[in-house]
């Protein structure tokens, strides 16, 4: 019997789910049954392979309401869980849909050299890993492995270990769907992952910069690309003529919803020293109103924090934030109920950047305000950050938002908006700094990341020889 290791209920904090890891051995059986499955994949065409993911797709809407109360143990949040599936459904058919045109058949055109003619052949990597995070367990899986296979690549998807309940219910679907083979679940935790690592041809790894880095190193060493969406500590600029009312409920949104567990939360908000003291008050207004999943899963917005290891950080940094001498207008304190571990939304004011709260990621619904007193400063203290994952800016005017946003140092980067990243998947961007490394995940390159690009080069046999024979 495999290593087991236990799993912990966010919402009563009691361990009731017992995991078995997949060993080196395991992992490399089922490479090698997807190595094996992938070429008759291939061969299916575009046209196959969205026929079998839009299979997959009917199979999870079949299953819609079993993955949803499945992500709710995983997680203790019930809208989000069903936002994922809503949102996966709407990602399998807007990729179905554009697969055909972004994946053409090849063609001989003309080249620069007469008598020469070229056609491109992409080939897809066999065997792509996904090694996907806790915070949106099923979205987060599905983001890289349904473009992977819709390029042709069949793909071991490894869960974490802190949310595997869902798998099941996945694996279900993947069944039903007929899929076995080219897309194989596997259960496990670290030492899982890194013989996945060890075993694929490609590896997509959405979580820390500390486990990234990692990821990173072992791919490097085995020569095979490695894409990686890492850390985020997400700033957010509010001009003095924005629509302050809008910042804050906008900011609010980007830095509470999921509990504040995403990589694209706004974790720090610099607003004009003028508009100051009404955007805090409106803030912290606003963030009063928000309520605790307590005692029901339906009774509020905000669901426990899901990883017992991610209660420690939060407290960690906001008890540095208070010592240091920052305001707490609300929340500020994690509740234990019923097991499980809540946060309000909390605001701090008083906060500067030897503080952590302002330099390492929370990821938790903590809403730091520090005031600015021109753009140029403003600019400068969001560019402060070992981070680059998206950003926000407010102003009055689309261009004004857009001047201040040209100067950021962020892939993402939302107008009179916040987080819009996570909705709209139409833009390519890249995470700048240590937020992640490789193509974009978003956008229509991001289905091109699974193919390596072989050129032939055609010289027709009833040309004449060329002068350098």
């Amino acid at each position: 019997m495999g290593r087991t290791i236990d799993v912990r209920d966010p919402r009563t904090g009691r361990a009731d789910h017992t995991l078995t890891c997949a060993d080196a051995a395991e992992v490399g059986a089922a490479a090698a049954s997807a190595r094996a499955a992938q070429p008759e994949w291939l061969a299916l065409g575009v046209p196959g392979r969205v026929a079998a993911l839009r299979r997959f797709r009917d199979a999870l809407a079949e299953r819609g309401e079993a993955m949803v109360a499945a992500l709710v143990r995983d997680t203790g949040r019930l809208a989000v869980s069903r936002l994922e599936v809503d949102s996966v459904l709407a990602s399998l058919d807007r990729w179905c849909d554009r697969a055909p045109g972004l994946l053409p058949e090849p063609g001989t055109v003309p080249t620069s050299m007469p008598g020469v003619g070229l056609r491109q052949d992409p080939l897809p990597y066999a065997v792509t890993g996904v090694i996907s995070p806790w915070n949106f367990p099923l979205l987060l899986a599905m983001i890289d492995t349904v473009p992977a296979l819709l390029a042709g690549s069949a793909v071991l998807l490894k869960p974490s270990e802190i949310t595997p309940r869902f798998a099941a219910v996945l694996r279900d679907c993947v069944t039903a769907a007929a899929l076995d083979g080219v897309l194989g679940v596997i259960d496990g935790d670290g030492a899982t992952g890194a013989a996945v690592v060890g075993t694929v041809d490609l590896v997509c790894f959405t979580g820390s910069v500390r486990t990234g880095r990692a990821v990173g190193a072992a791919a490097a060493a085995r020569f095979i690309p490695a894409f990686l969406e890492l850390g985020g500590k997400d700033p957010a600029i509010v001009c003095a003529d924005a629509d302050l009312d809008r910042a804050a409920r906008a900011i609010l949104y980007g830095g509470a919803v999921n509990t504040g567990h995403s990589c694209m939360s706004i974790e720090r908000v610099y607003v004009a020293e003028p508009a100051f003291e009404e955007f805090v008050g409106l803030l912290v207004g606003r963030a009063r109103k928000i309520g605790l999943a307590y005692p029901e899963v339906t009774d509020g917005e905000l669901g426990p924090v899901i990883s017992a290891a991610q209660v420690a950080i939060i407290e960690e940094q906001l008890a540095d934030a208070v010592a240091r001498g920052a305001t707490v207008h609300c929340g500020g304190e994690i509740r234990v109920l019923g097991g499980g571990s809540y946060l309000e939304p909390t605001v701090l004011t008083g906060v500067d950047h030897t503080m952590k709260i302002m330099r390492e990621e929370t990821f938790g619904p903590v809403l730091p305000v520090m005031p600015f007193s021109g753009t140029d400063e403003a600019v400068a203290l969001a560019n402060d950050s070992e981070f680059g994952l998206s950003a926000a800016v407010f102003a009055a005017t689309t261009e004004a938002a857009l001047a201040v946003g040209e100067r950021l140092e962020a892939g993402g980067i939302s107008i009179n908006d916040a987080s819009l990243t996570g909705f709209v998947q139409d833009g390519e961007k890249n995470a700048f700094k240590s937020s992640g490394l490789g193509g974009s995940r978003m956008g229509a390159a991001s289905i091109r990341r699974f193919q390596r690009q072989r050129s032939f080069l055609i010289r027709s046999p009833e040309d004449a020889a060329p002068w350098w024979w």
